[in-house]
């Protein structure tokens, strides 16, 4: 039993990635759907696809690597959010991850987002993670 999942995606990611694996299989669930979208979306995954199985489902992510440097795209992922502390932020106060070259996923209550559309919209919520 997995008491944070979100915490889990980000780790497994994590792992795989520097453990040099070009797939991970995780799990699924609706924010982890939406998570991966928005890192596709973003460039820092390669592709992904959602496998539907009876009880669950899996996403496997095709992770990116650089060609020179043979080093992932994800210099950092980071869980701001977690159970025990919950950050909810304004859209005035959301933050921007290494000046604007970075990625926040925030929660709002439009869907989940990164923090520039967010902002644009000016909407607030939680922030779930940092990458970058």
């Amino acid at each position: 039993m997995v008491t944070d999942p979100i915490s889990d995606f980000l780790t497994r990611v994590r792992n795989a990635q520097s453990a040099g694996h070009k797939v991970v299989d995780i799990p699924a669930s609706k924010i982890k759907k939406e998570i991966t979208r928005i890192l596709f979306e973003q460039g820092y995954i390669l592709n992904y696809k959602f496998e539907e199985s009876a009880v669950q489902g899996n996403i496997k992510i095709a992770l990116k690597y650089d060609k020179q440097t043979t080093k992932g795209t994800i210099k950092s992922i980071q869980r701001a959010s977690r159970p025990g502390l919950r950050q909810y932020k304004g859209s005035q106060d959301l933050p921007r991850v290494l000046n604007g070259l970075g990625v926040a996923i925030i929660s709002t209550s439009h869907g989940l987002m990164t923090d520039k559309k967010a902002r644009k919209e000016k909407l607030g919520g939680e922030v779930i993670c940092y990458v970058y």
